[in-house]
């Protein structure tokens, strides 16, 4: 609902209403969720990997958790705001699923990197924060992974009984 019926009840003078910052940020019952937790994990993993990437000598990685941490911000945004109901036609979980798979594979990979190649402190920190990234993303897609098939195993058990059975005696027949 905006704007809001009545911002200050003490009765402030009839101006223009403005719109607060607040409403922009994740509530805390989003924020307290399983989903909202690991996607603040995600986005504040991404961001202290790409900072100590700027300041590693490994810095040709720094475009992964850059490009992770807005990924992560704009899911976390997308979700809070529920702007997945706004466009049905996207495939919401299978998008987030996708990015997260991609993400834990390649945080994986580049984590490996730059402990094992790069002899800095801040590439080793890198690597390190990467395999918990990898972890935080591996859970993530988990989750994700689970949500979507018990969805796909509900799709299946709504079929008509009738219609599995004329399909079992159509398949028994044709076995002769």
């Amino acid at each position: 609902m905006w704007p809001p019926a009545d911002p200050d009840p003490a009765g402030a003078p009839d101006g223009p209403q403005t719109a607060s910052l607040g409403a922009l940020l994740p509530t805390r019952d989003f924020l307290c969720s399983r989903k909202g937790q690991l996607l603040l994990a995600e986005s504040v993993l991404s961001f202290i990997i790409f900072i100590c990437y700027i300041a590693s000598t490994a810095a040709p990685f720094l475009t992964v958790p850059l490009l992770m941490f807005l990924l992560a911000l704009c899911f976390l945004f997308g979700y809070f705001m529920k702007i997945y109901e706004k466009f049905p036609g996207i495939c919401w979980p299978l998008s987030d699923f996708l990015r997260c798979v991609t993400a834990a594979i390649i945080y994986f990979a580049i984590s490996i990197t730059a402990v094992s190649k790069y002899s800095d402190g801040a590439a080793k920190a890198a690597g390190v924060f990467g395999f918990f990234a990898t972890i935080a993303y591996a859970v993530d897609f988990y989750y994700i992974f689970n949500d979507l098939s018990k969805f796909l195993k509900q799709g299946n058990s709504a079929r008509d009984p009738e219609a599995e059975k004329s399909e079992e005696e159509d398949s028994n027949s044709d076995s002769d």
